[in-house]
């Protein structure tokens, strides 16, 4: 669902696909075309819409286990924890040929980050905003990126933040017991062990308002929108609708976004 002025949405003919990944996290008039890439069970990778940076040129792609999407850019995964790149390196959000032992990644507008096996970070790219500075974190899960700050899902269940905090985006220290995390543009969200969403950062459009939201175990954030995935394989949807990001409430029988191993 959504603006398909590229054909980012163009994935009906996609099978067997375990994991997707949007491109373009902020919202600009500059930033009106975007990529859509898949990853398939035989860890193969489908790429649709702008490629204008050849950030969908990732057919020859092999033995991918995750894959992460920003702005004019790709990251694949390998299983032997290092990461294939595909796009604009303007920035240095590519520069991340030396990264090993790898275990999961995440795309900002310019800017990557990935997570070790040791529970450390490594970023890339524009730092202009302290997004990128991550060098002292331990203990983590998972990593979300938004335009211009990071956030990480430590294994005891508290968030750490970085970057721009102009909208109040990086104001997570006091969650808890998060198992999940998302970043949009100007706004970090958190799935709780006990199903409910935490949210913090820009509600210009309602992105935020998810207080309600019950029984939730993933959640995905756009620019100015959030999705939360039931567990009964429904989806809710807050904020911008311009686009139609947000009309799933016909969606049934989604599942959890998969790694392989």
């Amino acid at each position: 669902m959504g603006n398909d002025a590229a054909g980012e949405c163009r994935v009906g003919q996609w099978e067997d696909v375990v994991a997707v990944a949007a491109g373009n996290v902020h919202s600009a008039a500059n930033t009106g075309r975007s990529h859509t890439v898949g990853l398939r069970s035989d860890g193969t990778v489908l790429a649709t819409g702008w490629n204008g940076d050849g950030q969908c040129d990732v057919a020859a792609w092999r033995d991918v286990t995750a894959v992460a999407a920003g702005w004019r850019r790709t990251l694949g995964l390998l299983a032997n924890g290092t990461v294939l790149i595909a796009g604009r390196n303007s920035e240095g959000q590519c520069g991340t040929q030396s990264w090993r032992e790898i275990v999961a990644l995440t795309c900002g507008d310019w800017h990557s980050v990935g997570v070790r096996a040791d529970g450390s970070a490594l970023a890339a790219g524009n730092n202009r905003r302290g997004q990128c500075a991550v060098d002292d974190w331990r203990g983590l899960s998972a990593v979300a990126a938004g335009y211009l700050h990071t956030a990480a899902l430590r294994g005891d269940g508290r968030i750490l933040a970085a970057g721009d905090n102009s909208c109040g985006q990086c104001d997570v220290g006091e969650w808890e017991d998060a198992v999940a995390l998302a970043a949009g543009s100007y706004h970090t969200v958190a799935v709780t062990a006990s199903g409910r969403v935490l949210a913090a950062g820009d509600n210009s459009c309602g992105q935020c308002a998810v207080g309600d939201w019950q029984d939730i175990v993933a959640v995905a954030a756009g620019s100015t929108h959030t999705l939360g995935l039931r567990a009964d394989g429904t989806v809710l949807s807050a904020g911008n609708n311009a686009d139609c990001q947000c009309d799933v409430g016909s969606w049934s029988g989604i599942g959890i976004p998969s790694v392989r191993a």
